[in-house]
């Protein structure tokens, strides 16, 4: 009996110190070191960067600016209805509902609009490890950083072109960075925030509209029935100086922008793996990241051709052909079709290109693609592998049924059209290949590693999320209700 009490005793000693014990390197790991060192990847893309913390005063007041819906001009949205931290950043929904809601505080897939239309043209990114992007914001890049200055986010000595401007000249009032720029946007969108307020009227015009509501004056004076911004922006700011100067569209944008960028998330199960911790991720995912970071010639699937660096993106645009659904950017004559990044740039090759996602987090940020056509990760993975195949196996069920798909089928195939055209012209495009069932899978687990466990905590996320402690300068806090999450 003692010689088996000691042998227990023995294998819980060694269990608890087997953490401790390092761990030989598999076949597996060597082949992946090979691929870390030639990639020179560090696992944490935020390294260099000047990046806010979320206890931060200009942060603070950021977060009660994202989650007020008197930033609407219907009061009936905030920025945190379509990017909620408790939907990693998003809005779980395919195309997104801002404006109009049914239900204005209910998120998640059981939100829609009073008319039955999903109204948001676009899938809603992650506003989580915004900060990392250092070329454009939005799906075509209509927010963009014309000259750079590495790990300053978009600062930069050339400027941000915006909409506000003819492509590419920079906006003189984009802001200091692309984060900063990127939010005076949806406020004026007339699906997203802007709603009737100021109708026909230049985007100016609604911020000035915003900024006097928030401060008490000009033509948005009197309409907020509760009014403690003026308090909130001085903790912020510290400043001696006019309502006006206080509560402006420069200091808004930048306790917005900080907000979003202090939003890092980056600890996940493959970074430690590549930082030396061996057992961090399991065999099917290091299969998985050997076809990530091979090429065809190779037997792998080239996914960090565009999905590079640490941040698993080039920051480029690329003719994917995911099914066109939802109501697509207006572009006359096609209705419900959405043109990409030319209709930003003009260029040709453009048409029906959108922006390189990150995949950090990628495991809790779907529906997938710019429309979020796809609700899985091997949905997506598919299209890549195949877009012709993927298209004419699409089944739309796994769509919300209000989400519109009657010219799904004439927009998607001139989206691959475009692409076997890019092909032709020998422009980058997707060449399809084939893996087998088993290698898709290993290729989802390499990619389900890139998530933080913070991003699904609601604890972990609770500083992101006002609470009943934070201040609620209007009485109009977005007070977020999830079913799908309860």
């Amino acid at each position: 009996m003692k010689r088996f009490i000691l042998l227990i005793a023995l294998l819980l000693l060694t269990a608890c110190a087997g953490s401790a014990v390092p761990r030989t390197p598999s076949a597996l790991d060597d082949a992946l070191r090979q691929v870390i060192t030639a990639e020179a990847l560090t696992g944490d893309p935020s390294l260099g960067r000047e990046l806010p913390a979320i206890d931060d005063p200009l942060a603070q007041l950021g977060k009660q600016l994202f989650f007020t819906k008197a930033l609407s001009g219907d009061m009936d949205v905030a920025c945190a209805s379509c990017h909620h931290p408790l939907l990693a950043g998003g809005d779980g929904l395919s195309v997104g509902v801002g404006i109009g809601a049914v239900e204005p505080d209910l998120l998640g897939p059981g939100r829609a609009r009073s008319d039955s239309l999903a109204n948001v043209p676009r899938n809603a990114p992650t506003t989580f490890n915004i900060g990392l992007w250092d070329e454009a914001m939005f799906w075509d890049g209509r927010v963009e950083s014309l000259g750079k200055t590495a790990g300053l986010n978009g600062s930069d000595d050339q400027g941000i072109c915006t909409p506000d401007e003819h492509y590419p000249d920079p906006d003189p009032l984009a802001g200091r960075d692309l984060v900063s720029a990127q939010s005076r946007f949806p406020v004026t969108s007339q699906d997203e925030m802007r709603g009737k307020l100021e109708q026909h009227k230049p985007n100016w015009v609604v911020r000035d509209h915003l900024l006097g509501r928030l401060g008490n004056y000009g033509a948005g004076a009197g309409e907020l029935a509760t009014n403690g911004w003026l308090a909130e922006f001085h903790k912020a700011f510290d400043l001696c100086a006019s309502v006006e100067e206080l509560i402006s569209d420069e200091n808004v944008s930048a306790a917005i922008g900080a907000y979003q960028r202090s939003q890092v998330f980056v600890d996940s199960s493959w970074r430690a793996y590549v930082q030396g911790d061996l057992g961090a991720i399991d065999d099917a995912a290091k299969r998985g990241a050997l076809l990530f970071y091979k090429n065809a010639a190779e037997g792998g699937a080239d996914c960090a051709a565009c999905h590079s660096g640490d941040f698993f993106t080039d920051e480029q645009y690329y003719v994917l052909a995911v099914p066109q659904v939802g109501p697509g950017k207006d572009d006359g004559t096609y209705r419900d079709d959405d043109y990409g990044r030319f209709r930003v740039s003009g260029e040709p090759a453009d048409m029906y290109a959108f922006r390189t996602p990150t995949l950090l987090n990628v495991a809790a940020t779907g529906p997938y693609g710019h429309d979020g056509a796809y609700a899985t990760l091997e949905g997506i993975v598919r299209q890549h592998l195949d877009p012709a195949a993927a298209v004419a196996a699409y089944d739309a069920a796994q769509l919300n049924p209000t989400v519109q798909t009657e010219h799904m089928a004439y927009n998607t195939a001139r989206a691959l059209a475009k692409l076997e055209e890019n092909r032709s012209l020998g422009l980058p495009a997707i060449e399809p290949m084939t893996l087998t069932d088993a290698q898709i899978a290993d290729l989802v687990a390499f990619m389900e590693t890139l998530t933080d466990p913070c991003v699904t905590d609601p604890a972990c996320l609770a500083p992101w999320v006002p609470g009943a402690d934070d201040p609620d300068p209007d009485g109009l806090r977005l007070n977020a209700s999830m079913p799908s999450l309860e």
